[in-house]
């Protein structure tokens, strides 16, 4: 059974920076790709970033030049590293994971990132 557990989430002040983990058990598969969305209240979840198996990435226009996305396979784990934190990223943060043949997404619980003074 896959879980995936985020962590690193808390309020910090804009212009701030967190760097989130999630870390995934039970993997029987190595992920095609690895990801964060977020939520924030009242608005529909949105891709923050991927990154693929080959370590393409691709982010979303908003986090462009501010977040960073990795992944250690050996660890099966994923990071994002957020600098320069806006109110606007306020949300919860989920990371996510697909397995290939068939495919399937895998999610985590989420984590609250709060940018607030």
């Amino acid at each position: 059974q896959v879980q995936l557990v985020e962590s690193g989430g808390g309020l910090v002040q804009p212009g701030g920076s967190l760097r989130l983990s999630c870390a995934a058990s039970g993997m029987a598969f190595s992920p095609y790709a690895m990801g964060w969305y977020r939520q924030a209240p009242g608005k529909q979840r949105e891709l923050v970033a991927s990154i693929m198996r080959v370590g393409s990435t691709n982010y979303a226009d908003s986090v462009k030049g501010r977040f960073t996305i990795s992944r250690d396979d050996a660890k099966n784990m994923v990071f994002l590293q957020m600098n320069s934190l806006k109110p606007e990223d306020t949300a919860v943060y989920y990371c996510y994971v697909d397995r290939a043949g068939p495919f399937y997404r895998y999610w985590g619980q989420g984590t609250q990132v709060t940018v607030s003074s």
